[in-house]
């Protein structure tokens, strides 16, 4: 009988660190998380001249990037939590049972009816150049044991240097994207390690609700 496969084998991602993503086997993939706009609103005249902008930008790219819209139930736990302490706050009795009856409200409507946010990203990968894997450098393990971890400090100082030489090469990649998509109006920003792990935490996780919020307001917390 064949033994179910460990979860972990399923996933591919190896590491998360400096904002991105390292698989196994390598290759390194950065997240950009996108601003939408509201193309409905727009003229004619400038909504052809978004779809303009666009087609350039696409075919501006010597690379290839997936785009993902994401759809996730919201959490408002923290929502209402806001709400209840604002209203044990509240000095007026009439407010607070106004903010009572109001958050009562938004968790039976949230709880019969599935609201849904939508973001959107942007993956760009590079693979040019891969980094030994663990599996590679643990093979040779067992013939440098005397030697005082000589094999260890040598394939972590190799995965390294191979990993600044990619991520350059990456990050030049994502401040192409970056610049393309101001070109239309959108705002971009690179997910940092913590807003990262949440989104595959999510997306491993379809059955839940958001592990916690990601926005382009609380991107700059990776600075």
């Amino acid at each position: 009988m064949a033994s179910l496969a460990n979860t972990q084998d399923l996933v591919t991602i190896e590491d998360i660190h400096e904002s991105t993503v390292v698989l196994k086997g390598g290759a390194m993939r950065q997240v950009l998380m996108v601003g939408g706009l509201n193309f409905a609103l727009k003229s004619e005249g400038e909504q052809n001249i978004i779809t303009s902008s666009y087609q350039n930008f696409l075919n501006s790219l010597d690379f290839s990037v997936q785009i993902i819209i994401h759809s996730r139930k919201i959490n408002i736990e923290k929502y209402l939590a806001d709400l209840e302490e604002r209203m044990q706050k509240e000095q007026s009795a009439l407010l607070q049972s106004q903010i009572g009856e109001y958050k009562e409200f938004v968790a039976g409507f949230v709880k019969e009816n599935d609201i849904m946010a939508k973001s959107f990203f942007i993956v760009v990968p590079w693979a040019s150049v891969s980094l030994p894997s663990k599996e590679t450098v643990s093979k040779f393990l067992p013939f440098f044991k005397k030697k005082g971890g000589v094999a260890e400090e040598e394939a972590a100082r190799q995965r390294q240097q191979s990993f600044e030489q990619n991520l350059g090469q990456l990050k030049q990649r994502v401040g192409q994207v970056i610049e393309g998509l101001r070109a239309i109006d959108l705002e971009a920003e690179v997910l940092n390690d913590e807003q990262l792990i949440e989104l595959y935490y999510n997306f491993y996780n379809p059955e839940t609700i958001e592990k916690k919020g990601i926005s382009l307001e609380n991107a700059d917390a990776r600075k």
